[in-house]
């Protein structure tokens, strides 16, 4: 029996530990903490939100998102993490995820759920395929991090930008 219930505190350290799953399965390296989890997930200014997929009582997966943005559509929601642990694939634990993803998308007014998919991941390609996505082709991601973050930041202090 599946049930989908928010994340909450006490939850951290499965938190971590499926993300590293997670990391592991992309062929990644996942450096987060459970230190960390515990308070950009659950203190006073969430950063984020996370659903927490059971079977039969047992932690088959996690859903990890946020609110943004988009100054061309208004607000919408970012998943970061969809993930099924492997024992568990093939019982549509995923797609009901996702469901609850777009469910709560629908009751905050939000134009729509963005992700991004690893183009060798083919099995997560055919999944939002099936959920009739639109795969956004034209738009590269991109990210700015490490030193090349701290050296353009390190330009607004030579300049003399204050933010109030």
């Amino acid at each position: 029996m599946l049930t989908i219930r928010p994340a909450v505190p006490n939850d951290a350290a499965l938190l971590k530990t499926l993300i590293h799953e997670l990391a592991e399965f992309e062929r990644d390296h996942a450096s987060i903490t459970e230190e960390a989890l515990a308070r950009d997930g659950f203190g006073p200014r969430p950063k984020f939100r996370t659903l927490i997929a059971e079977w039969n009582s047992q932690p088959a997966g996690y859903a990890l998102f946020f609110g943004y943005y988009s100054s061309f559509r208004g607000p919408g929601l970012f998943l970061e993490d969809l993930y099924v642990r492997s024992p568990f694939r093939g019982k549509s634990i995923g797609r009901a995820l996702f469901a609850q993803i777009a469910s709560m998308a629908c009751k905050d007014d939000c134009f729509g759920v963005m992700f991004n998919v690893l183009e060798w991941n083919q099995s997560a390609i055919d999944f939002y395929k099936k959920l009739h996505a639109t795969f956004c082709d034209e738009w590269k991601t991109a990210c700015l991090e490490g030193n090349a973050l701290h050296a353009i930041a390190k330009e607004a202090e030579q300049i003399g930008s204050h933010l109030a």
